[in-house]
């Protein structure tokens, strides 16, 4: 039985909530999970909706809308667009964005007022390739063309049979990189919601190495609140290294964000590292 059952395993369409309070009883354990607060579940989703989407993951195509990334902090990494997909599977992600799986999210959390991104910007299916990896980040964190405020990530895993020697499992360290506190295997239909903080350091850094050659596959989805503020700075992927690792620094964005800083803004845009 899944976690999640208002979700039509042939539509994609979400129903309305029957009880309202579906996840209250995760909040304290979310909110006092280490490093930061964060939930696994497992059997999340109806699994023959998810099947559905593992079978569509073998027609995926590179095209204008998938953004794919090959450079030492995140390798063979594909990031596809919902709007590309099937209807059915289109119809998933809206769900994604419907006010019960959100009511859902802000249950878990114990976050109100949870909005959602109806650009999917940087969200949708997500697929690293043999011997790809993500280095360890903390996310971007400003959603400027709503001027919103990310809040949490929501991650739902498609892989069947994986196992921990694959590589890809989750990794959650705490704000110095000094611990890693957890080391999370990409089941599938294992989901894993945690909050989106300038300091929430997570990132799947072990290659995959599946016997196979097969992928590493997850749906990925992002929610904000309206709790953006000049006070706050604006700031993109912050890749980490992790120590005694061959993990590589990002000095592209270093030196952006230091000439950003340090320079007026008509000579920094005239600038290009």
């Amino acid at each position: 039985m899944s976690y999640v059952e208002l979700i039509d395993v042939r539509t994609g369409y979400m129903a309305p909530m029957g009880g309202q309070t579906l996840g209250t009883e995760l909040t304290e354990r979310y909110n006092a999970a280490s490093p930061f607060p964060h939930i696994v579940i497992d059997d999340f989703l109806p699994a023959p909706l998810l099947d559905k989407v593992l079978a569509h993951c073998d027609q995926l195509k590179i095209d204008e809308e998938a953004a794919t990334f090959d450079r030492p902090q995140e390798r063979f990494k594909t990031s596809y667009q919902p709007d590309t997909l099937d209807d059915d599977l289109r119809a998933l992600f809206y769900s994604f964005n419907s006010k019960p799986f959100i009511k859902l999210m802000e249950n878990i959390t114990g976050i109100k007022g949870l909005i959602p991104d109806p650009y999917f910007m940087g969200a949708g299916i997500h697929e690293i390739k043999q011997g790809g990896h993500l280095s360890v980040h903390a996310d971007f964190n400003h959603h400027k063309p709503m001027n919103l405020e990310r809040r949490i990530n929501v991650l739902i895993y498609l892989n069947k049979d994986w196992k921990k020697e694959y590589g890809g499992s989750l990794e959650l360290w705490d704000e110095p990189m000094t611990t890693r506190h957890h080391d999370i295997v990409p089941l599938f239909n294992r989901c894993v919601i945690f909050n989106t903080t300038s300091n929430s350091q997570h990132g799947n850094p072990e290659p995959i190495a599946h016997p196979q050659g097969i992928s590493r596959k997850s749906i990925a989805l992002y929610y904000y609140t309206s709790t953006w503020d000049g006070s706050k700075r604006s700031h993109t992927t912050q890749f980490q290294v992790r120590p005694g690792s061959a993990d590589k620094r990002d000095w592209q964005v270093k030196l952006n964000e230091l000439k950003n800083e340090l320079l007026p803004p008509i000579i920094a845009r005239r600038i290009r590292f």
